[in-house]
């Protein structure tokens, strides 16, 4: 009698431990560990290590519609450079007709004309449209890089 109790005592405890709800009729379960990160090349993972490509990224992002203006808040230095990142984000320069890919970075270049300055531009390209983005990055005093200007030229998508 003890047996039988015991194996019907266990399997009321199994029941009651299930965590998936009790119509639920997948049988597949997430991996240990939860997500796991993508997978970068190494030329990806030295890009994002300069300044400039890290900078470029992130402005399309916000000027593409993807990521809120007051998401690039903390990089940028000057109420002025903010004001002009909204302003181009509000214009929506980099968003994308429907049906187009959203915009990535091609290739980005630099120029420092002086020492802790850094004057980029970057290809940004949807599809086979091709755009150009402006900016210039200054290290401050604690050794961050800000972005103290931001321009785009040419017609949105």
């Amino acid at each position: 009698m003890t047996t039988t109790t015991t194996i019907e005592h266990t399997a009321q405890t199994a029941q009651t431990a299930r965590t998936a709800p009790p119509a639920r009729r997948d049988t597949r379960r997430p991996g240990p560990g939860g997500r796991r990160p993508l997978a970068v090349s190494p030329a990806d993972a030295a890009r994002r290590r300069q300044a400039h490509y890290w900078f470029a990224d992130r402005l399309v992002e916000v000027l593409s519609g993807q990521r809120p203006a007051g998401w690039m808040l903390r990089h940028m230095s000057g109420e002025a450079t903010y004001d002009r990142l909204w302003q181009l984000a509000a214009r929506g320069v980099l968003r994308p007709p429907a049906g187009r890919p959203a915009p990535v970075v091609k290739r980005c270049d630099k120029r420092a004309p002086a020492p802790d300055v850094l004057e980029a531009f970057a290809r940004i390209a949807s599809g086979e449209a091709l755009r150009a983005l402006a900016f210039r990055l200054e290290r401050g005093l604690d050794q961050r890089w800000r972005c103290t200007a931001v321009d785009f030229t040419g017609p949105s998508w």
